[in-house]
């Protein structure tokens, strides 16, 4: 009971504007005594802080809570398939340090990519100068309850690998664990605003998604739900990573969209926005999510990744299939994520922030 408690009166204090003991009193049901007693857990733990009291007004001024910004952190390392990056945040969600590393990891051992994301974590720890509470590691990759990546199709030499066992290792006994990173960047959305029953796509080299429910993420018996990637578009299609023929990615994965454009260069791929192969990427995303939006009867849809930078020619084609394909009503909400490719990152960090707040 105490440690509901606990939880009950730091809640309010994450709230927003500062509140008095009183006022947490007052919003929580609980006696004054009881919270100043929490409280002062809080203040000795360090995850709340005491503000000065507020003077002008009558009667014994109160000292307003906040959450202390200088208490533990959060850390998110992300491992993709072509870079590492790693971030800290503090209690309030706010990022103090992040930094992102080109690093390919398709044939390269696990051991090559945990040690550049060893060496980031560091780097961004230091830097935040903060006591880090814990990481969360985002992985582009099937992995299972127990938190090992299981596999990653175009990371063909990660099989099986406890990811966030051997970091906790070389991060000197950090607790760490890991995630799809697809799910954890549709937490992230969904803590920033976003909506509580949605696929969440996430688009790179690899295409995965992370699908809430009712606010929470479904993961499927295994964990291993959100393969969206790996649904196949066109059956006779181009060979994928994974073994099969014809799935998403090889459609509206990024390396599609170069050969597509003829290019090589990502950034001028995404500022010139070429139209018809971003279409063509758009209708396939329209095809799977159609499917997707069939069977889960999920109201919206929100692209992340690298698609936000896409623009209006893959977002138009993908309402456009839906709308072809979907047999509810009204029209199913699709629109681009607002964090972005830091997304994963993010989402990886904030849980650990997210977990230290529910049970402290």
């Amino acid at each position: 009971m105490r440690r509901h408690n606990l939880a009950l009166v730091l809640g309010e204090i994450a709230g927003g504007e500062p509140v008095s003991r009183a006022g947490v009193a007052a919003r929580t049901g609980l006696t004054r005594g009881t919270v100043s007693s929490l409280v002062e857990e809080l203040l000795a733990a360090g995850l709340v802080t005491e503000l000065a009291a507020a003077r002008g007004t009558p009667g014994r001024p109160a000292s307003p809570l906040q959450l202390n910004r200088s208490g533990p952190a959060g850390l998110g390392i992300e491992i993709g398939v072509d870079h590492v990056s790693a971030c800290v945040v503090d209690l309030s969600g706010a990022v103090r340090a992040r930094r992102t590393v080109a690093s390919d990891h398709r044939d390269d051992v696990p051991s090559a990519g945990l040690a550049t994301a060893t060496a980031l974590a560091g780097e961004v720890t230091a830097e935040a100068g903060l006591p880090v509470a814990g990481a969360t590691v985002a992985l582009p990759g099937v992995v299972g309850a127990d938190g090992v990546l299981e596999r990653a199709p175009n990371l063909p030499r990660w099989v099986d690998v406890a990811v966030g066992d051997e970091l906790g290792v070389r991060l000197d006994g950090l607790p760490v664990r890991a995630g799809n990173e697809a799910d954890l960047a549709a937490l992230a959305e969904l803590r920033t605003g976003g909506p509580a029953d949605a696929v969440y796509v996430s688009g790179g080299i690899g295409v995965g998604a992370g699908i809430l429910l009712g606010g929470a993420l479904f993961r499927g018996a295994g964990g291993r739900a959100g393969e969206i990637g790996h649904v196949v578009v066109e059956p006779d299609g181009p060979a994928c990573s994974c073994g099969g023929r014809g799935c998403l990615e090889t459609a509206a994965g990024l390396e599609a969209l170069l050969r597509a454009a003829g290019t090589p260069d990502v950034d001028a791929l995404l500022a010139a926005r070429p139209g018809p192969p971003l279409a063509r990427a758009g209708r396939a995303l329209g095809v799977a999510l159609a499917g997707a939006v069939n069977l889960l009867d999920v109201p919206s849809v929100v692209l992340g990744g690298i698609y936000p930078r896409c623009g209006e020619p893959l977002i138009d084609a993908v309402r456009t299939e839906l709308a072809a394909r979907v047999v509810s009503r009204p029209a199913v909400d699709v629109r681009f994520s607002a964090l972005g490719p830091d997304a994963a990152l993010l989402g990886a960090a904030t849980a650990v922030v997210h977990d230290l707040l529910a049970r402290p």
